[in-house]
């Protein structure tokens, strides 16, 4: 028979949520509807003057290619950057599964850099590979390959992408192993003497079974892509070499911020916003079909 929680005071339950619906309401709905009046909006840049001009800043907005180049821009970085720290995090975590001696001390070290801040994430990486002074830049310029990420787009991009990357491997990296720590040994044991070798056994049914954890993981690091690595890309690039990096969590920073175009930030905002919940949306209406629970 299944145990419910019961509460003799009926004001208790509410109690006890009414922290955390504060804390979504101040930090989440608030500033969502204050960004989305102010898409409405044309503001001088501190804030005095303002005019209630409906859908012209959306319009302005959608008829700028540097809008669409940093929408492509945000395309691949996201998927370089899912598709990079989702690999390498389980890599580390099937071979931080096994029985070896000092494992418990690999899996520390590996969670380590979850800790560490964008921004200051990017300056550590800015600092490996800047052109003149960095020790990996040295080793690339060493096999005949021009570096320069601060002249050269493609450059900058793969530099921006492996900080970010390199950032989110360890959150991604605790739930792979949880996942994994969670398969049951017996079922790798049976297809073991059965005669499985051991890649067989994990594209058959250790990754089967990590599914849930994958498909939360995709939608996780989508939506970190997407806003979390703002710092990063601020410590790193500017945006730059010519907004080559320019995402538009960036963009919508730089127009606004910089730009002095409060009503057409606010404007991108919002259609970032949609953006993200349409495309979490769709993992959810069509990927989870190929989860196995």
């Amino acid at each position: 028979m299944e145990k419910r929680a019961v509460f003799g005071n009926r004001v208790l339950p509410y109690g006890l949520l009414a922290p955390q619906l504060a804390i979504t309401l101040v930090f989440f709905y608030w500033p969502a509807v204050q960004a989305l009046y102010g898409s409405f909006l044309v503001e001088d840049a501190f804030g005095l003057s303002r005019e209630f001009v409906w859908f012209e800043n959306y319009a302005r907005l959608l008829s700028d290619p540097s809008y669409y180049r940093s929408l492509g821009t945000t395309a691949v970085f996201s998927v370089s950057v899912t598709l990079l720290a989702l690999t390498f995090a389980l890599l580390l975590a099937v071979m931080a599964d096994r029985e070896i001696r000092g494992a418990a001390g690999y899996r520390t070290f590996l969670i380590w850099p979850y800790a560490v801040a964008p921004a200051v994430a990017g300056v550590l990486w800015v600092f490996m590979l800047d052109p003149s002074l960095g020790m990996v830049a040295r080793g690339i310029r060493a096999l005949g390959v021009d570096w320069n990420p601060r002249l050269n787009g493609q450059h900058a991009m793969t530099m921006v992408v492996l900080a970010s990357a390199w950032k989110q491997i360890s959150y991604n990296f605790l739930f792979f192993l949880a996942g994994l720590q969670a398969i049951p040994r017996s079922i790798i044991e049976a297809a073991a003497i059965d005669g499985a070798r051991a890649w067989r056994r994990f594209w058959t049914i250790t990754l089967p079974l990590l599914s849930p954890t994958t498909f939360f993981l995709v939608v996780v690091n989508i939506v970190y892509a997407f806003f979390d690595t703002f710092g990063t890309i601020d410590a790193m690039t500017g945006g730059g070499p010519a907004k080559a990096t320019e995402t538009l969590v960036y963009k919508v920073y730089s127009d606004g911020r910089l730009g002095g175009d409060l009503g057409g930030s606010a404007a991108q905002s919002v259609i970032l916003m949609a953006i993200v919940i349409g495309l979490t949306a769709v993992q959810f209406r069509f990927i989870e079909r190929k989860v196995t629970y």
